[in-house]
């Protein structure tokens, strides 16, 4: 990973750049629907949907059910945001109310499974929580099923909407950093904070349930292109009390280029977060400021640019994955975040998990199943 330069004066092969032209203007935001405005139940009230909520009241989005199988955490979230919002212990009163039609469905994945399937057939759009599934075949199941039933399924992939990975995004999308040649993201914090939680519980919880954000975060930025291998690791951190491994780390190649994961999740003091992307035409890379958003630099043969970002991941990435769900089902279209094409986000997970237990590299689609063990579920 590159230093972090102390100007605004490059040298790229020895040329020096020092040209700073004005950044060009992504649309990175999340978007709401025109007039499309949609009653919304949400099924399961955990820690997460604090940020759910959040986004949706701030967006103007009408919450009218809160489901949960504990009667008070429904409640606390009635209180927080939505007074009107009617509370229940039973899913099925969510679906059968024919003034809902989009349900967001946040337990833990191997809850979940079930729930969708029968908001599909209850004919409501669904917004499933993120990692979607355990089985690319279950995954793929549901998503024909959408398909047959004429509803819209997306997947919370909410860091596509942060605005540095939206932007970027964007900008190799456009067509500004050419064919891409590398990609690297280190996150090194302390993500200790688990303990004591279920998600302690969750062997994998960095590989699959964190790093999921950054699979479908370099799904994503491919478009398509094909990851021909995938090899990782995953080790316990000295001095670490939790019980999963907190080190976990993944290198993936694909046509012309190659990609690096990293994280160390057992640090507690200075926490760093980078992201480097660089093409054939330019590169862009971001750093973690201290307000909580990015520091963008956008380089070419023109010069330099240097974005000013607005916003911040929570809560703008949980507004931009149910604007997009509300925007395509209005534009009778797929949402880009739709569940067939969060399984090629998953193919990468999967691989990566199934490499750092055997120690060999693994091709995307050939692991079908989060390996055994990996997660509550993963049998």
């Amino acid at each position: 990973m590159p230093e972090e330069p102390k100007d605004l004066d490059y040298s790229l092969q020895g040329k020096t750049v020092d040209t700073t032209l004005q950044a060009p203007d992504l649309p990175y935001k999340p978007k709401d629907p025109k007039s499309y405005h949609p009653r919304i139940g949400l099924i399961a009230c955990g820690g997460i949907t604090e940020s759910h909520l959040t986004a949706y009241s701030r967006a103007g989005y009408e919450v009218v059910a809160l489901c949960d199988l504990i009667e008070e955490r429904a409640k606390k979230r009635q209180a927080q945001f939505y007074p009107k919002a009617t509370v229940t212990t039973d899913y099925r009163k969510v679906l059968d109310r024919d003034d809902i039609e989009v349900v967001d469905i946040a337990t833990h994945p191997r809850e979940r499974l079930p729930l969708i399937e029968a908001a599909l057939r209850a004919k409501k759009h669904v917004l499933s929580q993120k990692p979607f599934v355990l089985d690319l075949a279950a995954g793929k199941h549901l998503a024909d099923l959408a398909d047959e039933m004429g509803v819209r399924l997306a997947v919370n992939q909410n860091g596509r909407w942060a605005p540095h990975f939206s932007y970027i995004h964007r900008a190799a999308h456009s067509g500004l950093l050419g064919d891409l040649i590398g990609v690297h993201a280190g996150v090194h914090w302390d993500h200790t904070w688990i303990m004591g939680t279920p998600f302690e519980k969750i062997r994998d919880v960095i590989l699959y349930d964190f790093s999921i954000h950054w699979f479908d975060f370099l799904s994503h930025l491919l478009a398509g292109k094909k990851v021909t291998r995938v090899m990782a690791s995953r080790s316990y951190a000295a001095g670490q009390d939790a019980k999963p491994p907190m080190l976990g780390q993944a290198i993936l190649e694909f046509e012309g280029g190659q990609a690096s994961l990293i994280f160390d999740a057992a640090l507690k003091y200075g926490p760093v977060d980078r992201t480097y992307v660089g093409g054939t035409k330019g590169t862009i890379w971001s750093v973690a400021d201290d307000e909580g958003g990015q520091r963008l630099t956008l380089s070419t043969a023109e010069g330099h640019a240097q974005p000013k970002l607005e916003g911040q991941w929570f809560t703008d990435g949980f507004h931009g994955t149910m604007g997009e769900l509300l925007c395509a089902i209005e534009e009778g279209r797929q949402p880009t975040n739709n569940a067939r094409e969060n399984l090629n986000s998953l193919a990468l997970c999967f691989a990566a998990i199934a490499s750092a237990g055997t120690g060999e590299s693994k091709v995307p689609f050939e692991v079908t199943k989060l390996p055994p063990g990996s997660a509550p579920g993963a049998d």
